[in-house]
């Protein structure tokens, strides 16, 4: 429905609106009906329906979560004057905020509430994790790596299908990914060959903790006696399940197998297992916790830890995480407060990096900027290494913008010349050509134009030229919704009167169409305060002219006079990025709290923030900016609130 409804919007901006001849809304469901008659219903309603949108469908005397999105960003719209357009009549401040006071009172000043329980199956990497996990080893593809190729050393991540982004934008919003015959066998598949190496030779290690006891060199399946089998159900059962498995289920399984002894045994075990590894409790999150349909409900001991290791590890709770559960322990806050620390100085964490933040901020399409793996993986991993230390070292929200440290290798050593010096020496192995070498983490002091994420080279890299630039910023970082371009779109004129223009200059006569300037004034600006970069994130303004870094040349001329100024649409001007820069610390400093704040909470809920989530998101917000607030103060507020700790569950739900 999003794309519909941005299609919507802008062809708003298109068609324009009827002379508005009534007095102002007064923000009665009846006023705003007459505004939608004077304004929308022309072209969007009854037999004339441009971008697939039909206002006799939506009704404004009740409100609905289904159309939240819509009147989300048609409000938006009406507040930062996108609509109507400049050429036509212009609602007055009275009429705009009337139509605002309508909007806040269905979908923003709305009691906090839980979402409703939707079964959500494991994503990839999720399932990767959690077999891990549970078996103690990685099921590694075999295929031989040939020099400078990429290859998935994970056989689930290589053979499982990607999963799609669900409405909230992550993969692990599965609600509404269905769960195919060929995903199916691949769990058949993937089961088999764990359970296989689990009881081969090789694999004794990881048996015996499972057993409880060390087994003797030269163990065979022979071997194998029913206490065996007890205590083997007995460990494997609750961790799969992510819960306690009762005395009578685990009975219910043994009870057939008490005449097996031996090889018949095992293969018994391993059909008993594979049940469980193929089961809804396995596959899904939640399954497994008690209900009270058509009730608000806090989820259980064992589903909070599940919740909370799923949001900070992609992986299922580890043994510590399980002990706090099953004592209750959990669910006093400062014991909350304390796992959530310890989790975060886990190695797992690096998933809060390589995937949440790469989900939210698109870093994937950084493999698109380097043709070169040694380069790609020695660039790529400044940002990751520099949002897991934000994440895990406790760091304030806002030193994604700025901050004094960075981390760099001696590939990417010469991006900050002023203070590479710092840099333990890299001495090259005999023998190897190129060698991708870890980050090291480095203070900036005296190097000009770099600090925070938006400057890194990488992340310039991948957004190439000033509107991609722009529009990523305003889109990830500030949470702003912008649509696509109208299919109507004029060209982009490169001449004009026999004259070459400058890039600026193209997109100031770009914008002398109305249907563009709405989007580009808030594009515009904020990406030439990208000008002093090249296209490969070179710093071109250097006060001593240092050269630029090997490797990061550009084909394309820089211009002779860089022109990085710019004045954003709420008024404030800025000289060049680190002017702006200054905006986002302060003007802008709510807006990308805030952002950061609906990334999170959507990632940790594993859906679309729905308008009941907006109290949420407030208190969250106000706290963190009121004590210029951390990573791990927020991680901690998304878990401590009331949409991660209660649920609804439908009254048809399952038993």
């Amino acid at each position: 429905m999003l794309p519909n409804i941005r299609q919507f919007l802008y062809s708003i901006c298109v068609v324009g609106f009827l002379p508005f001849a009534s007095s102002a809304i007064d923000g009665t469901p009846e006023s705003v009906s007459a505004f939608l008659d004077q304004y929308c219903i022309q072209c969007h309603g009854g037999e004339k329906v441009k971008g697939k949108v039909d206002f006799t469908t939506v009704s404004v005397e009740t409100a609905s979560t289904e159309h939240f999105d819509f009147w989300q960003l048609a409000a938006e719209m009406v507040d930062y004057e996108d609509m109507p357009p400049e050429d036509e009549k212009q609602p007055s401040t009275e009429e705009r905020a009337a139509f605002q006071a309508w909007y806040d009172s269905n979908y923003v000043t709305v009691a906090a509430s839980p979402g409703v329980f939707q079964p959500r199956r494991l994503s990839t990497p999720e399932y990767r994790n959690t077999m891990r996990s549970l078996f103690g080893f990685d099921l590694e593809n075999k295929v031989a790596k040939a020099e400078q190729t990429a290859i998935e050393p994970s056989l689930i991540l290589k053979l499982m299908p990607t999963d799609p982004p669900g409405e909230s934008g992550f993969i692990n919003d599965t609600h509404a990914a269905p769960l195919s015959t060929v995903i199916w066998d691949q769990y058949a598949y993937f089961s088999e060959v764990a359970l296989q190496q689990l009881f081969s030779p090789h694999r004794h290690q990881q048996l015996s903790l499972m057993l409880g006891e060390e087994l003797p060199n030269g163990f065979e399946h022979s071997d194998f006696t029913q206490e065996h089998a007890r205590r083997l159900l007995q460990h494997f059962a609750p961790i799969a399940y992510r819960r306690p498995f009762d005395k009578k289920a685990l009975n219910k399984i043994l009870t057939p197998l008490k005449p097996l002894s031996g090889v018949k045994l095992v293969n018994a075990l391993k059909f008993e297992m594979k049940t469980i590894l193929m089961s809804p409790g396995f596959l899904y999150r939640g399954m497994r916790m008690g209900k009270t349909p058509g009730e608000q409900q806090p989820v259980d001991r064992y589903e909070l830890a599940e919740r909370l290791s799923y949001f900070l590890w992609e992986d299922m709770p580890d043994e510590e995480l399980r002990q706090c559960a099953a004592d209750g322990s959990l669910n006093d806050l400062e014991i909350l407060s304390a796992q959530i620390e310890r989790m975060l100085a886990s190695p797992k964490a690096i998933s809060l990096a390589d995937s949440f933040a790469t989900q939210w901020l698109a870093l994937d399409e950084i493999d698109d900027a380097y043709n070169d793996p040694y380069l790609l993986d020695s660039y790529k991993n400044q940002p990751l290494d520099f949002l897991n230390y934000l994440f895990t070292e406790n760091r304030p929200v806002m030193e994604l913008i700025d901050s004094d440290v960075t981390f760099a290798s001696h590939v990417t050593a010469s991006v900050y010349p002023k203070d590479k010096n710092k840099l333990e020496k890299y001495i090259k192995p005999k023998g190897i050509e190129k060698q991708v070498a870890p980050n090291q983490k480095l203070l900036l002091e005296h190097t000009e134009g770099r600090g925070g994420l938006l400057t890194m080279p990488a992340v310039l890299a991948m957004n190439r030229g000033p509107i991609l630039r722009g529009t990523w910023t305003l889109r990830k970082i500030l949470g702003e919704h912008l649509g696509e371009p109208p299919a109507d779109v004029p060209p982009i004129q490169s001449t004009m009167g026999g004259k070459k223009l400058s890039f600026r200059e193209k997109f100031e006569h770009h914008r002398a169409d109305a249907s563009c300037a709405r989007c580009h004034d808030k594009i515009d600006p904020i990406g030439f305060a990208f000008e002093g970069y090249n296209d490969k994130g070179a710093f071109l303004l250097a006060s001593d002219n240092s050269p630029l870094p090997k490797g990061m040349q550009s084909k394309e001329k820089p211009p002779e006079n860089i022109d990085a100024s710019g004045r954003l649409t709420t008024g404030e001007s800025f000289q060049d990025f680190e002017e702006l820069k200054d905006l986002f610390l302060s003007v802008r400093r709510e807006d990308i709290v805030r952002n950061a704040v609906e990334q999170t909470l959507s990632y940790a809920l594993c859906r679309k923030l729905e308008s009941h989530d907006g109290p949420t998101v407030k208190i969250i917000t106000t706290t963190l900016l009121e004590s210029d607030g951390t990573w791990q103060d927020l991680f901690t507020g998304v878990a401590n609130s009331l949409p991660f700790r209660e649920t609804i569950f439908s009254n048809d739900s399952d038993s």
